[in-house]
């Protein structure tokens, strides 16, 4: 799905979604097209930035956001927990700490978004392809509590916006390193 800049301020019907598909679609990619503002000049050097050794460099955060959205794609789209499979593949996003460390080192910042785009497309044709009552079933969440499936979106990317947060953070650091 391309982003429409001109209505980025607009939460209003998206082609081919329904219109509560498309309300959550319209906050995602705001969510979007601010963070790649905030790095998409980045160097390999600035992605990879530690500020200490149990750090998280933005490179990883970025790796964070793709695989959390990864995550809930199998956690919403099939309604079921993780293969061991999937887990040893998604734990390096997940996780961080120094498996992400040890990961996510040396990356573009055309490899962080790249994720991002793939990973979003799926996630757009996968709503395409769903009635907005899907959005309201519930199931057992976060300590066996009933949450819905607009929450679990509603929490991919308000997850992106904290580690966004975090990444501004990270930048300011760096600049003030450098002078």
């Amino acid at each position: 799905m391309t982003l429409d800049i001109e209505t980025l301020y607009v939460i209003d019907q998206k082609d081919g979604l329904g219109l509560e598909f498309s309300k959550l679609v319209s906050m995602m990619n705001y969510t979007r097209v601010t963070t790649i503002n905030a790095v998409k000049d980045l160097t390999v050097a600035e992605l990879d930035f530690l500020y200490d050794e149990e750090a998280n460099s933005i490179g990883m955060l970025l790796a964070h956001m793709a695989t959390v959205e990864k995550a809930y794609q199998i956690i919403t789209f099939e309604n079921r927990d993780f293969t061991n499979d999937e887990l040893n593949r998604l734990n390096p996003g997940l996780e961080l700490g120094s498996l992400g460390r040890e990961h996510f080192k040396g990356k573009t910042i055309d490899y962080y978004l790249q994720e991002l785009a793939d990973v979003r497309n799926t996630t757009i044709e996968r709503f395409k392809a769903l009635p907005d009552e899907w959005l309201f079933e519930q199931t057992p969440f976060w300590w066996d509590r009933p949450a819905n499936n607009y929450f679990k979106w509603f929490h991919v990317f308000e997850d992106e916006l904290s580690h966004r947060g975090q990444i501004r953070i990270i930048k300011k650091m760096i600049t003030k390193l450098k002078k």
